[in-house]
């Protein structure tokens, strides 16, 4: 285990993200990730033969309408329909270590240290390319392809805990076809909605396009109407749930009337479901900086999972229920990477500011993290090493009534007595309104149990050195590969 610091060096930063369509023919964008040599520990993972979605051509008369779109959330399908999409997803495995992917127009560094494999590792993730079309186009998707299977999975990994968590985050991932369906549902509802509000256009957020999405991961859907009035959020969803009980490919409408009003709901027939919320844009710009991080490193992906995966069976990430939201957790997550004294991750946001400014165009979020340089982290932890490391930091090292979690610092800075930390259990920062995303956690019962179950699995899993000690990791396996 390495000992922490406050403040890592900069170094040069990764990403792989997305290109905005052609300025003559503006119809999508698409995300799309490469990699470079790289020092990471990590098994050999199986080759995803290329998937792509191609439009169709059509008779329609009606030129597709356009907005950048973005994902994040959940899951499911629907088995008729699309819009014009992009897809690829493929990963080369060469007989080296697989390393973290860059942004796809970004060049390798010039130097490159020692510690670097020998032939370059290439990891290529090609991201969606979302259109917009209007409401008379006659578009049907592909079907997608189904991953190949590799004998030679965990080659590289040499302890069994890190074997394990790869074996989960294998199983448990995202598939194409999991984002197929909620895009599918995404493009009709737009098209729906634009019925009654016709600029509007809907994004998918979070997990499902940051790459943090799991098989089980609900979608969340940002509707942007832009205008010179800031339309009411709890009017516009009122409209909405009037609308979706006349859809018949929904169900279970339900308006909640949170900070952050949001129209839930499920796709009819299957257990896709959606959080729908209005002009809540910071989701979008989130989205993108999760991203970049999540293709910084090959571990980080990973570790979320597993993390997500503990927090949940351990019951402390429900925030409806007092306890750490997943956004709270990745934060948690990426805090701790960043503050090793060998870093795995640098500051995205303070090295490159310019790249996430909170005030850019919402068009030009896609755009922002394009020409970010790969980084390259000399840690060589295993991922059962920091995902020891994770536990031991929150059981024993960080001051939860002294320190404020900033993954935009790279850092934990001390509480102050604004009302935003103080008398707050847990303190997390949001990297771009800079509020605390976890305030809901506060009630002390609930925040010793978070403690406790963080101490009492560093325990276990230092004992032990084995994901059964903290999870029931088969049996989340079992019931994620039974998932259609």
């Amino acid at each position: 285990m390495f000992p922490r610091r406050t403040t890592p060096p900069r170094g040069r930063s990764a990403y792989s993200n997305g290109l905005h369509p052609p300025p003559t023919a503006p119809q999508s964008y698409d995300y799309n990730h490469q990699s470079l040599p790289g020092v990471n520990s990590f098994p050999r993972l199986e080759r995803l033969p290329s998937y792509e979605w191609n439009p169709p051509p059509s008779t329609s008369t009606v030129q597709p309408r356009h907005m950048p779109a973005m994902i994040n959330g959940r899951k499911r399908q629907n088995d008729q329909f699309s819009a014009h999409h992009v897809k690829r997803q493929r990963v080369d495995t060469p007989s080296h270590h697989l390393s973290s992917p860059p942004l796809i127009h970004s060049r390798p560094p010039h130097h490159r240290t020692d510690r670097a494999v020998a032939e370059p590792s290439r990891l290529s993730l090609t991201g969606f390319d979302h259109s917009y079309p209007g409401p008379n186009l006659d578009v049907r998707p592909q079907v997608p392809a189904v991953l190949e299977s590799s004998s030679s999975l965990h080659a590289s990994i040499t302890d069994k805990l890190s074997c394990q968590m790869v074996e989960l985050f294998e199983a448990c991932q995202q598939q194409p076809s999991d984002l197929q369906r909620k895009e599918v549902c995404r493009t009709r509802l737009q098209q729906d909605i634009q019925q009654i509000f016709p600029s509007a256009r809907l994004y998918l957020t979070g997990s499902s396009m940051n790459g943090l999405g799991s098989r089980c991961s609900d979608a969340d859907i940002c509707l942007v109407i832009k205008g010179n009035k800031k339309p009411d959020a709890l009017r516009v969803l009122g409209r909405l749930l009037k609308l979706f009980k006349t859809l018949s490919y929904v169900e279970r409408n339900q308006l909640i009337r949170a900070k952050v009003p949001i129209l839930r709901f499920r796709e009819k027939g299957s257990d896709l479901e959606f959080d729908l919320n209005v002009n809540n844009t910071v989701g979008i710009r989130n989205t993108f900086l999760l991203r970049s991080y999540a293709y910084a490193d090959l571990r980080v992906r990973p570790m979320i999972l597993v993390i997500k995966k503990w927090a949940r069976y351990n019951n402390i990430n429900d925030a409806s229920k007092g306890t750490l939201s997943s956004y709270t957790l990745v934060l948690m997550v990426l805090h701790y990477l960043q503050t090793l004294s060998e870093p795995v991750l640098p500051s995205l946001q303070r090295d490159y500011p310019e790249s996430f400014n909170p005030l850019m165009d919402l068009d030009m979020v896609p755009e922002g993290p394009k020409h970010i340089p790969p980084y390259i982290s000399r840690n060589k932890s295993s991922l059962g090493e920091l995902l020891l490391g994770f536990l031991k930091y929150y059981a024993t090292e960080f001051s939860w009534d002294k320190q404020v979690i900033s993954v935009r610092e790279a850092r934990a800075f001390p509480k102050n007595n604004s009302k935003e930390w103080n008398n707050k259990f847990i303190c997390v920062e949001e990297p771009f309104e800079r509020n605390n995303v976890a305030r809901a956690v506060h009630e002390k019962l609930k925040f010793d149990a978070i403690k406790a179950k963080f101490a009492e699995s560093c325990r276990l899993l230092h004992e032990r050195k084995e994901l059964n000690s903290i999870l029931p990791f088969r049996a989340i396996i079992i019931k994620e590969s039974s998932r259609g």
